[in-house]
């Protein structure tokens, strides 16, 4: 098993340093921090970031108010199918597509791999079918997704991992991926682990979005990311809760969990780094 760690979108919103904690002038700099796993059943991308065809047509795929509040950058170089191509695979190799969500930034490229099986939590398939309220109109984009064949749901069951729930044996995929259902973003939010030589990975998505929320013993996090995953929440509690689970896991180093979050650009560029060595 090879993973590979990919920027499928690149957002510069208003807020500098008080975004992403290093930026020096007026806009900051959020990544889509996705994943390619090589295993024996082919090519499984976790989660997409944006596609071609929001490239292409970005106001036919995505709210206005989304695009210009997060300042999307619309480059084909970001598209999790142009990354797969210059490492030498095509769509067609990309077989199975594991999503932590539903949102606009997460599953846009979605029918560029139109093989693909993509599983998801049933809990936010759900969701997108009840958009009712400013954001839940304009996260959900159903024409990302309208064109996807092949689907597979999951409800939270199973033998635990660490304390939380998990969605074990994944239809088609290797025993080493897991769905962690971590609720509050979103109703349907997930995790997925990979279990790996080195020890777990968890991509928490969108559970927290600021490299200090983890692996300090109180949270940190810049004023402007504090107001987003507040503006962007569905239940406070739920998502507080696993959050304060999440960094008591990052801090118990026998678990041996390296975790990232889906938006943090200086996590991607760790991960990176280390994965390239």
């Amino acid at each position: 098993m090879r993973i590979h760690h990919l920027n499928c979108g690149c957002m510069c919103p208003i807020g500098g340093s008080l975004l992403d904690g290093f930026s020096r002038g007026l806009t900051g700099r959020l990544v889509c921090h996705c994943l390619l796993v090589e295993t024996e059943q082919g090519l499984v991308l976790i989660d997409t970031g944006f596609g071609l065809r929001d490239i292409k047509n970005p106001y036919s795929r995505l709210s206005p108010f989304f695009i210009h509040f997060n300042n999307i950058k619309f480059e084909r170089k970001y598209t999790a199918f142009d990354q797969i191509e210059r490492l030498g695979f095509s769509a067609g190799d990309v077989r199975h597509i594991v999503l932590t969500h539903l949102d606009f930034d997460h599953a846009g490229g979605l029918e560029d791999f139109p093989e693909a099986t993509v599983h998801v939590m049933q809990a936010e398939i759900e969701a997108t079918q009840d958009r009712r309220g400013f954001i839940a109109s304009r996260r959900y984009r159903p024409a990302q997704w309208d064109e996807v064949k092949h689907w597979k749901y999951y409800s939270a069951g199973g033998e635990p991992w660490f304390g939380f729930e998990a969605v074990r044996d994944l239809d088609g995929l290797p025993p080493e991926i897991l769905l962690i259902p971590l609720i509050g973003h979103t109703r349907g939010h997930a995790g997925i682990a990979i279990n790996t030589p080195e020890g777990w990975l968890l991509n928490a998505g969108d559970a927290y979005f600021y490299r200090h929320e983890m692996g300090l013993p109180e949270r940190r996090c810049t004023p402007g990311l504090r107001a987003y995953q507040w503006m962007m929440e569905v239940d406070r509690e739920a998502r507080i809760h696993n959050q304060d689970r999440l960094r008591a896991l990052s801090l118990d180093r026998s678990k041996g969990v390296r975790l990232f979050c889906s938006h943090d650009a200086v996590e991607l560029e760790t991960f990176a780094n280390i994965s390239n060595k």
